[in-house]
C-alpha cells in the first residue's frame, strides 16, 4: 500500500473510531514498568490510564532491557495491556498484527533502536502514526549533530502526528525543519488518583526529586544545596538515582537514591516547598513543563521553580507557584512565607492542575489531535491530482 493509500485507510478507520467508539492504540515507549532513571514511565502510566478510562484499548510495548528488568516498580500496570519484547524481529513477528490493526500507533523518544522501530511501524501500520517526543529540545539538538539514535529525521514527514513535550515556537520549528505534517504539544500531567494531598508530618523545608543530569546540576546547586549550606538548621532532601558518588552533600540534605512514583505524593507532602529545576535544553526552548510541576501541585505542595519562557502558561507566578533565580530568592521564601500563605499557594496550584493538567485532559487532547490528523488525511484524499497539499 502506498503512503497516500495507507493514510486514506487510516482516515476511513478513524471516521468511526472517534465518533464514540473505542480506539485500538499501540504505544512503543521507553518504559512503563520501571521509573528507574527516567521520567517517561510516570507520563506513560498517566496517559494510558487516561485513555483506558475513556474507553480505549491500549497495548503498551516495552523493550525488555536489563537495567529496567532489575528495577520494575510496576511490572504489571493495572490499566491497558503491557507486553515486553526483546528485539525488533520479535516486535515484527509477535506484535506485527497489533501494529497493523491499531487505529493509532505511537512511538516514543529514547526507545531502543527507536528509528528502526519507527521504520517498522510506518511499514506495517494502517492507522494513524505518531512520534511522541518526551525530549524534544534534546532530540532537535541531537538531530543537528547527526547523533540521534532513536529518530531518523527522514521518517518525520511520513508521520501523521508529531507529539511534543515542548510547546510554544518549537512546534512550528518541528514542522518547518523536520517536515512534520502536524506538530502538537502533548505535555505531561498528574494523575489525581495518585497525586493528591496526604496528611504527613512536615519533615523537610525544601526537597527535590529527579534523576541526576549534568546540565541540571548547577541549578540544583544554586537553588537547593546553596541554601542548605547557608541555613544549616533547616532540612532538605534530594531523591533520585545516578548522582555521582563524589558529590559532597551538606549534612542537612537527606539523600534518597530512588523514589518509586507511588511514594511521590508522600514525599511531596513531607516538604514545606518542593523545587523544580529544568534541563538547559528545555530552558532554552521554553514551554517544557516537568512532570514534577504537575505532580507536586496536584499534591498541594507549593513549588519553587527556576524561570523559563512559557512557565506562566501553566501556572501564574506569585500566585500558583514561586520563581527563584538564585539562593537568596529561595532563602527569602523559606524565611518569609507563613503557613497560611503557603497552604493557599499550594491549594491554588492544585486547582489549576485539576482544571487543566490531569491524565484525563491529556487523553482528550490526544483524541483531538488524532481527529485533526484524520481530517487532514481526508483532505489529502479529496485533493485533485497534482495539487499542492494544504499547509499544516
Amino acid at each position: 500500500m502506498n503512503e497516500l493509500g495507507r493514510r486514506g485507510a487510516a482516515a476511513d478507520r478513524l471516521r468511526g473510531g472517534l465518533g464514540g467508539d473505542r480506539l485500538d492504540v499501540v504505544i512503543l515507549g521507553l518504559s512503563i514498568t520501571s521509573s528507574w532513571g527516567n521520567g517517561h514511565a510516570t507520563t506513560y502510566r498517566a496517559l494510558v490510564r487516561g485513555l483506558a478510562e475513556r474507553g480505549h484499548r491500549v497495548l503498551f510495548l516495552e523493550r525488555d532491557v536489563p537495567w529496567y528488568a532489575a528495577n520494575r516498580d510496576l511490572p504489571s500496570p493495572p490499566y491497558g495491556r503491557t507486553a515486553l519484547y526483546r528485539s525488533l524481529a520479535e516486535l515484527r513477528h509477535v506484535h506485527g498484527g497489533a501494529l497493523r490493526e491499531a487505529d493509532l500507533v505511537v512511538v516514543g523518544s529514547y526507545v531502543p533502536d527507536g528509528a528502526d522501530a519507527l521504520r517498522l511501524v510506518l511499514e506495517l501500520a494502517r492507522g494513524t502514526t505518531a512520534f511522541y517526543d518526551i525530549d524534544t529540545p534534546v532530540t532537535l539538538a541531537s538531530l543537528r549533530r547527526g547523533r540521534c539514535a532513536y529518530l531518523d529525521a527522514a521518517l518525520v514527514p511520513a508521520l501523521d502526528l508529531y507529539l511534543s513535550f515542548t510547546g510554544g515556537p518549537t512546534l512550528a520549528r518541528v514542522e518547518r525543519e523536520l517536515g512534520a505534517p502536524l506538530a502538537r504539544a502533548l505535555y505531561c500531567s498528574a494523575d489525581p488518583e495518585v497525586h493528591r494531598p496526604s496528611h504527613v508530618a512536615s519533615r523537610w523545608d525544601l526537597g527535590y526529586v529527579g534523576t541526576y543530569s549534568a546540565d541540571r546540576q548547577p541549578a540544583l546547586e544554586r537553588l537547593l544545596l546553596g541554601p542548605a549550606r547557608r541555613r544549616p538548621r533547616s532540612r532538605f532532601a534530594v531523591a533520585g538515582p545516578q548522582y555521582p558518588r563524589e558529590l559532597r552533600w551538606p549534612r542537612n540534605v537527606d539523600r534518597i537514591d530512588h523514589l518509586p512514583p507511588g511514594d511521590h505524593a508522600r514525599f511531596y507532602a513531607a516538604q514545606r516547598f518542593t523545587l523544580n529545576v529544568t534541563r538547559a535544553d528545555m530552558v532554552r526552548a521554553g514551554w517544557s513543563p516537568s512532570v514534577r510541576l504537575f505532580e507536586a501541585a496536584a499534591c498541594g505542595t507549593p513549588v519553587i521553580s527556576d524561570p523559563w519562557p512559557g512557565l506562566d502558561v501553566f501556572f501564574e507566578p506569585g500566585r500558583e507557584l514561586l520563581v527563584a533565580r538564585g539562593a537568596e530568592d529561595v532563602l527569602r521564601v523559606l524565611r518569609g512565607i507563613g503557613e497560611d500563605e503557603r497552604r493557599a499557594l499550594g491549594a491554588r496550584a492544585r486547582r489549576r492542575v485539576l482544571a487543566q493538567h490531569t491524565a484525563a485532559h491529556r487523553a482528550a487532547e490526544l483524541e483531538r489531535f488524532v481527529r485533526e490528523a484524520r481530517d487532514r488525511l481526508a483532505r489529502l484524499r479529496r485533493r485533485p491530482e497534482g495539487a499542492r497539499p494544504a499547509a499544516g
